[in-house]
């Protein structure tokens, strides 16, 4: 973005271009900004579509306003006179002859040993070269007889359509635009564009719908869509085989109540380094779960192996998170010291992977804090909740430790042998 930007500067103003573009390939999933103008009225989208780009040009957080429809090369335009039709003549048939006489019609075909010969007649070069040639163009009648052109016809000079796009059976026109600040949120220029900018324009142009699941907005939405179901899906294999490893039902709900208290530092860290948060983030906010899930696993073990070895509850609490305690910092450590070149790194590649490597990281860091502090305080509170049931089923007091499905095991193991 650096470059672009000081190239965009030099070069300054080029007269007579339609369209410049200076981009620096930084956009992952499209443009930051962009929104699409649906219309089945062509003349107001693309009114519309002028409109909207002025009033784009005029913010300046944004650079780079294009569209989708680019304008085609010059076409002449025919439109019919009441004589023509009083002649018995159609545009159909005008514009059959007008081809013939500038482009030319295939007179004759004939074989001449192994090639095919075809042989076409049209104006020779003399009188096809002039836009003027087209005024004296004698165009011949049902009846037989040939009348100048400009006697039946008017034209008009206007450039075509190089491109049909249509979106929701519709005719559309994307606008988009980029950041000149890339570290800076579009999501407050979306919000501007649709409550203040878009109703203004509808207004004056009637017919025009926007969306604006277009650019960024749209792989994004892409991506929360098809993460919904698979999402909660993995969640719940989470559980299951968190469960059935440990043979609790309670214990992996714990681990996953930590998840959303490490977004905190996932926010934080965006906002210290000025990056909005992005697809990038979210596929870094996946892997920073897993590594989560993997250090309580480890927390959780080492706890239901000392509470089989005879410890009270909060001993082994104690005793788990101070034997862990290496294990879950050292790994916590090393992954942020091997992202942090990353995070110092200026370059404009860099920029683009930073996002994913703050979510792991600064999500990483909180998250060690959480395994080894909240993470029991969820055991502790959840193995009084099951005291209490207890109590309020039976009427009697137990240990904390009875409750726990590893004690209940192991008893239950003992009283199988002793049988």
């Amino acid at each position: 973005p650096i470059v672009a930007n000081r190239l965009r500067e030099l070069v300054g103003t080029i007269p007579g271009a339609e369209s410049v573009t200076f981009g620096s390939g930084g956009n992952f999933g499209g443009s930051p900004v962009a929104v699409s103008l649906l219309s089945n009225d062509i003349n107001e989208l693309k009114a519309a579509t002028s409109d909207f780009k002025e009033i784009l040009e005029q913010n300046p957080l944004l650079k780079d306003i294009t569209d989708n429809d680019p304008a085609g090369i010059k076409e002449i335009k025919l439109d019919l006179k009441e004589t023509a039709y009083a002649l018995g003549l159609n545009s159909r048939s005008v514009m059959a002859q007008v081809r013939a006489a500038f482009f030319g019609r295939e007179a004759q075909r004939f074989q001449r040993g192994q090639d095919e010969i075809r042989v076409w007649v049209r104006y020779d070069l003399d009188n096809r070269n002039s836009i003027k040639d087209l005024d004296e163009l004698r165009i011949s009648t049902p009846a037989g007889d040939r009348v100048p052109l400009r006697d039946i016809a008017n034209y008009t000079i206007e450039r075509g359509d190089v491109v049909i796009n249509h979106l929701e059976g519709r005719r559309e026109i994307l606008v988009s635009a980029d950041l000149k600040d890339p570290n800076q949120s579009s999501t407050d220029i979306l919000a501007d564009i649709q409550a203040n900018i878009i109703p203004e324009l509808q207004k004056k142009y009637p017919t025009i719908t926007p969306n604006y699941l277009s650019g960024q907005a749209r792989e994004a939405n892409k991506i929360k869509t098809s993460a919904t179901i698979p999402g909660l899906s993995i969640l719940l294999l989470i559980y299951f085989v968190i469960a059935f490893t440990f043979r609790s039902g309670t214990q992996p709900i714990m681990l996953i109540l930590l998840i959303p208290f490490s977004f905190i530092a996932v926010a934080w860290g965006h906002w210290i380094h000025g990056f909005p948060v992005n697809i990038l983030s979210m596929l870094g906010i996946i892997a920073l779960i897993g590594i989560m899930v993997n250090d309580g696993l480890v927390l959780i073990g080492k706890f239901n192996g000392l509470i089989k070895e005879g410890l009270d509850f909060d001993d082994a609490l104690y005793e788990a998170g101070k034997s862990r305690f290496r294990a879950i910092f050292l790994t916590s450590i090393t992954t942020i010291a091997g992202l942090a070149p990353l995070l110092l790194e200026k370059s404009r590649q860099a920029q683009f992977l930073k996002p994913m490597a703050i979510s792991i990281s600064y999500g990483i860091g909180i998250a060690t804090l959480l395994t080894l502090l909240l993470l029991p305080l969820f055991l502790s509170f959840g193995n009084n909740v099951k005291v209490w049931w207890q109590w309020l089923r039976h009427g009697d007091t137990v240990e904390k430790k009875e409750v726990t499905r590893v004690y209940k095991e192991q008893t239950e193991s003992e009283d199988y042998e002793d049988a």
